[in-house]
């Protein structure tokens, strides 16, 4: 709702639609307490939320864009198997059909040139349109719902938000939901499982250890972890008074990427 009423603040043309509007503001669900879990279903989480305001014309440009992101994400970065499933009209629905029918047209064009795996879920789209979501598969074969896109006719005229269109008229934009990794601290948790905790370089909390045979190759050891650091890595130093064989079994258990062990020759 808060993109609607930043929406309202000034008239809008056709000219300029689409507008996007993201944010990740917290979002309170009230879960009763039996299905608490973790990181994977809290009360109080954070989304990657965005609105996107076009018009009925540009929702399969749009969603086509959206479905790219999503496969840019789960298979170019993290690796990860997933599926798709369209949610169509149920009923009950609000809007006109006819626009139920183009927006959900759209969507099932957009999946078929995006050359992405889906099933139709006949009856199961919101009442206020129709979906996309995508689930993914972690390493132990769970499957989790983390993408969706929705479109959405009802927001739009429940705040009555309008844009100016080539004829001088006023008309209803349509507004798409998208959350791609969906609930932040569930997809984490995913991520976890999926990696067993470790994380590939780009993505590790720590991406290197600098561990010093002796004392006196500390000195030397913090001027690796410099020279790492202001090239961009997390490195850091560990500087305890263990032996070299514990704390290379401790980087170890820590998933940690890179270990550097330096002494006398380096």
């Amino acid at each position: 709702p808060s993109h609607c009423l930043i929406y309202q603040l000034k008239n809008h043309s056709y000219r300029e639609l689409p507008i996007r509007m993201a944010d990740f503001c917290f979002i309170h669900r009230n879960e009763l307490r039996g299905v608490l879990g973790g990181m994977t279903r809290c009360r109080k989480f954070a989304q990657d939320d965005a609105h996107i305001y076009c018009t009925p014309e540009q929702i399969q440009a749009e969603i086509k864009d959206l479905l790219e992101f999503v496969k840019l994400i789960y298979k170019d970065i993290f690796k990860m198997e997933y599926h798709a499933k369209l949610s169509t009209r149920p009923e009950g629905a609000m809007g006109d059909l006819k626009l139920w029918e183009q927006a959900e047209a759209a969507l099932k064009s957009a999946l078929d040139s995006a050359g992405m795996k889906y099933e139709i879920k006949p009856g199961e789209g919101a009442f206020y349109g129709p979906k996309i979501d995508v689930k993914i598969r972690d390493a132990i074969g769970r499957e989790w719902q983390c993408s969706t896109i929705q479109v959405d006719f009802n927001e739009p005229e429940r705040f009555d938000i309008t844009y100016v269109g080539q004829d001088n008229q006023q008309h209803r934009p349509i507004m798409i939901h998208r959350a791609l990794l969906g609930s932040i601290e569930r997809f984490f948790a995913v991520l976890v499982e999926h990696y067993v905790g470790a994380f590939p370089l780009w993505l590790a909390p720590v991406q290197a250890v600098v561990i010093p045979i002796a004392d006196r190759h500390v000195p030397y050891a913090e001027q690796v972890a410099s020279e790492l650091r202001a090239k961009g890595f997390r490195a850091s130093v560990d500087n305890r008074n263990e032996k070299t064989g514990f704390k290379i079994r401790e980087a170890q258990l820590q998933k940690i990427p890179y270990m550097l062990v330096v002494g006398d020759r380096e």
